[in-house]
């Protein structure tokens, strides 16, 4: 179980342990991907911050058009598109890095998502070379503007089960596409549809590439949204749309599968894509914090405050390792098969296949956190945090959405661990091996043995052992117990998800502060220290918690007993002074008057 490895695979951070010098930390962007960051950040300032009312207001519908044009003018659309179609060919953690940044734009990171992710990239991994040709160059310099067409009103996490239909014309030489499609982001400005439906009685979708100017595409009213006003959202109805055979996109009922891809792709890059806002959101409550004054003092000068602040911090930081993290991970494993003959976009589509458990936990554990750290914006500013003057109203009703798209956080819940249990099904992954041999150790006299851990996170790197032991317990038990009807008990589901996603999170932190100690020294780092100790006791306590409710609820009696004697065993560690470190984080982060990591 301590086998140290770079080649990874998917789900395996469970059962192997990861060295700090092969994971990437965002410490280790180059100068040139630091310079289209910046870009990015200075287009932000310059289109996007100034206009914020007014692009959510929708009161211009030529406005939000506009500067997404301004953005294809600078690359930002083509970033992971080749440079052969018109884009700038940059590295797949490049372009996590670019959703990183652009997730500070409200409304607009919406936009930008739905174009670059889900619009762009099923043509990039699935068209033939003549579409690539056709329509590549459009989107990536924003000529053109794309939206994906999937959901229907009876149709969302299963989304297989959509009934827009595509005949085949009498000639042979159109499908017919009837039906309706709704919550379609950039559907009131978008030139190009990607467009899911199904032929005959087929069981599966397939995917077409419908041009807006095909006819037979009607549309609602822009929907009135709780937040990310500013973003286009429609529902779009198919009247007989002829779209040309050459249009399919792939195969005949692989349309299922393209979007199944698809959205691995857009769950790590909302992953991704929530970090921008955290920071700001997390800046904005610092300046707010010292401006403030209650008593006769800032109210940051409070413990309660403080506490706030450094959790906000906290989470932030853990976050954005994970996603980095798993970036780099995917883009390692696409850079080896492609070395290996495969082609270029077969490779970037096993590679996701392959991560695709760790794109859920990146969603799910953003979008929380985001929604912590908005919670948390809004509290610090008091009652001002609930005015529209101020910026939190915006960002905590912008937030709530990113819980929901992507696949709601309970779908990605499940589907993480059930892709990790078929998997170790398969034999793809050795799971049911540790997991006997930590159910054995159960029944076992404990070992006594001490371990040395005199050397920096030596002591937290033990506990995260003892943490995977609780995983491959409860996985373990539950797939013995449960059987094929595990995916029923859609609680332990989600039980077994909550372990997974704070292991992985507590991992990636320390690794990555791990890793800038060897580059910077353990004193320039103290801060990213504490943050990383800190969240380990708060995932340690959060852990011991779902794995109690997953125990109760399918075991009874002595293996009861024996569980929780391990769970017990497994969830030990050194009470630490989390208050004083949060207090040490905080005031550091005052003293910037900004995220300062």
């Amino acid at each position: 179980m301590t086998t140290l490895t770079k080649s990874i695979q998917g789900g395996e951070f469970l059962i192997r342990e990861t060295d700090a010098q092969d994971v990437f930390i965002p410490e280790q962007f180059t100068e040139e991907q630091k310079m289209m960051a910046q870009a990015c950040q200075d287009f932000i300032d310059t289109e996007i911050t100034p206009n914020i009312e007014e692009i959510d207001s929708m009161k211009n519908p030529d406005l939000v058009p506009s500067i997404f044009k301004k953005a294809g003018e600078l690359g930002l659309l083509g970033v992971a598109v080749p440079e052969e179609y018109g884009g700038l060919g940059m590295s797949f953690n490049t372009s996590m890095l670019i959703a990183d940044i652009i997730g500070a734009a409200g409304s607009f990171s919406t936009t930008y998502g739905a174009h670059t992710g889900i619009g762009t990239l099923p043509i990039l991994y699935y068209g033939t070379e003549e579409q690539k040709q056709k329509y590549l160059p459009k989107l990536a310099t924003g000529e053109w503007a794309a939206c994906y067409c999937l959901t229907e009103p009876d149709a969302g996490s299963d989304a297989n089960s959509g009934k827009t239909k595509a005949t085949l014309s009498a000639d042979g030489k159109h499908y017919l596409i009837n039906g309706q499609k709704m919550w379609i982001s950039n559907a009131g400005f978008a030139d190009l549809f990607i467009v899911f439906a199904k032929i005959e009685d087929d069981k599966n979708l397939t995917a077409f590439i419908v041009e807006k100017t095909f006819g037979g595409i009607t549309m609602n009213e822009e929907e009135r949204k709780m937040g990310i006003k500013g973003s286009s959202t429609r529902q779009v109805f198919f009247n007989d749309c002829p779209v040309p055979v050459e249009n399919m996109l792939s195969e005949r009922q692989n349309g299922f599968k393209i979007a199944v891809n698809i959205l691995n792709i857009g769950r790590v890059k909302l992953g991704a894509g929530i970090l921008g806002g955290v920071r700001t959101v997390t800046s904005h409550a610092i300046k707010y914090s010292s401006e403030r004054k209650q008593f006769g003092v800032s109210i940051n000068s409070f413990g309660a405050v403080k506490r706030m602040l450094a959790e906000m911090a906290i989470r932030s930081y853990v976050s954005e390792s994970l996603c980095y993290r798993a970036g780099q991970d995917i883009e390692d494993l696409m850079d080896a098969l492609a070395a290996e003959g495969m082609s270029d976009a077969d490779a970037k589509l096993k590679a996701l296949e392959q991560f695709a458990i760790e794109a859920a936990i990146a969603k799910v554990h953003g979008s929380e956190v985001l929604d912590f750290v908005v919670d948390q914006g809004v509290q610090v500013y008091g009652g001002m945090g609930y005015s529209a003057e101020a910026p939190m109203e915006r960002a905590y009703r912008d937030a709530r959405i990113a819980r929901i798209y992507e696949g709601t956080n309970e779908i990605n819940r499940m589907l993480m661990v059930g892709m990790l249990l078929k998997r170790a099904m398969k034999s793809e992954i050795n799971l049911f091996e540790p997991a006997m041999a930590v159910a054995n150790e159960l029944t076992a006299v404990p070992s006594f043995e001490t371990v040395d851990t005199s050397e920096l996170f030596a002591a937290e790197k033990e506990v995260l052992k003892k943490l995977k032991k609780v995983f491959l317990m409860l996985g373990g038990k539950a797939a013995m117990a449960l059987q094929d009807k595990i995916e029923d008990e859609q609680e332990v589901m989600m039980n077994l998800a909550d372990v997974m996603i704070e292991i992985y999170a507590a991992e990636s932190a320390i690794l990555r502060t791990e890793k800038l100690v060897s580059m910077k020294g353990e004193e320039a780092c103290k801060h990213q220290i504490a943050m990383s100790q800190v969240y380990l006791s708060e995932a340690v306590d959060k852990i011991n918690a779902a794995a109690k409710e997953a125990i109760a609820s399918f075991t009874k009696g002595d293996e009861q007993k024996v569980m929780l004697m391990g769970l017990k065993r497994f969830t030990k560690m050194d009470l630490i002074n989390t208050k004083e470190l949060r207090r040490q984080i905080a005031d550091f982060m005052i003293e910037q008057g900004k995220y300062p990591f």
